[in-house]
């Protein structure tokens, strides 16, 4: 698909930007927002802050930095916002599989797209190089595999009201079971770092390599309120595809349940804190209301305005995230680029220019280098399909 740079002229109807089988630029667009951050965007805040200075940058810094465990910033959206993302794809990818053939060929495209998800994840994090007792189960790409494949069966075998109490159990499921089930040993309910029962099954039941030593941000129990994460982008992929509402109402009314989302969520987590490592159902609500809220904006602005032009580097990056992912850690796209202005160069540039220039020099390479690659695939048509 190659994206228009058409804008379409005032007063000409909206275009059927969310037609039943058509795919939205907007959604690729927005994955590559997504993985602009994940690559490493996130360190242009601490950069500009550290050669400026000022609340405001400090602020930006701040936000792009992840809460040490209670507390929600826009750096603990990144990672919710890609499996929001995974719901709202599989919708438009399903949708056309199912009726050409059949629900059980879309379940054999869930189970082995998930599998081979699941084994690049084992890959990401050294595969067998590592002794197996590092070997890491559960990580990023894992979890991403195992949210895929559970809510691709979802919804393909039930439909969207029956999904939506399903969501509402598992959330409503996790918090007793944080707020209610005492932690053995402890005796009591706890949302604290490690003394809270999330933490202690995976102590307890999760084998071989943990990434903070005996329990894990991606671990079990944490992963069912990560599939109502997909879930919801699932709901907001079903909302898109309604062919009796125009793009316009379609935008506004996203925009709205993302308000409600954030409205609910904010609400909740005065009693149950938002802790994003628990990924608990008020972190679960308002990271989704953030993701409903981006989502409507893009879709918007690319899908019923047709103001395409300025997303064309995200669309390069979100038609091949998996390959730009993965050749993140495969290239260092950060050492490429501290070999050009960093080491010596960058503590020159520091000292003698303005201190942290030279990390915002390394920053902007690395995020070249990653738009590069993806440009270069692109106009090669070249993309990694699992």
């Amino acid at each position: 698909m190659e994206p228009s740079d058409q804008i379409p002229h005032p007063a000409a109807p909206e275009p059927p930007a969310a037609s039943i089988s058509g795919r939205l630029l907007s959604l690729d667009a927005l994955r590559g927002f997504d993985m602009f951050w994940i690559m490493g965007a996130d360190s242009l805040g601490p950069a500009l802050a550290a050669i400026k200075g000022g609340p405001v940058l400090h602020a930006v810094a701040e936000q792009l930095d992840h809460v040490a465990w209670r507390g929600f910033h826009f750096e603990d959206l990144i990672f919710p916002m890609f499996v929001f993302i995974a719901g709202v794809s599989l919708v438009f990818s399903l949708g056309k599989i199912i009726p050409r053939h059949g629900k059980d060929a879309a379940f054999t495209r869930v189970l082995q797209r998930a599998v081979l998800l699941y084994v690049l994840g084992l890959f990401y994090y050294g595969g067998f190089s590592t002794p197996f007792s590092q070997i890491r189960l559960l990580g990023v790409l894992q979890r991403i595999a195992i949210c895929y494949g559970v809510t691709g069966f979802l919804f393909i075998y039930f439909r969207p009201r029956t999904l939506v109490g399903i969501a509402v159990s598992v959330l409503l499921g996790y918090w007793a079971l944080l707020a209610l089930v005492p932690v053995p040993g402890l005796g009591v309910a706890s949302f604290e770092e490690g003394k809270n029962i999330v933490n202690w099954f995976d102590s307890r039941f999760l084998p071989l390599r943990k990434w903070d030593g005996d329990h894990d941000p991606e671990g079990v129990l944490s992963t069912l309120p990560a599939v109502v994460s997909s879930l919801l982008g699932v709901f907001a992929g079903i909302f898109l595809r309604d062919p009796k509402r125009t793009p316009s109402e379609k935008a506004f009314h996203l925009a709205g349940a993302g308000v409600a989302l954030l409205v609910l969520g904010y609400s909740w987590g005065a009693f149950f804190p938002i802790i994003k490592k628990l990924w608990t159902s008020p972190f679960v609500l308002v990271a989704g209301g953030w993701s409903a809220l981006l989502l409507a904006t893009f879709y918007y602005l690319i899908d019923v305005k047709g103001w395409q032009r300025w997303c064309r580097p995200f669309v390069w990056v979100g038609l091949n995230s998996i390959t730009v992912y993965l050749a993140g850690n495969l290239l260092d796209f950060e050492q490429l680029a501290s070999r050009l202005v960093g080491g010596n160069m960058g503590a020159l540039l520091d000292t003698v220019v303005a201190k942290g220039l030279g990390t915002l020099l390394v920053s902007l390479l690395s995020i070249g280098a990653m738009f590069g690659l993806a440009r270069f695939l692109h106009h090669r048509k070249i993309y990694l399909r699992l």
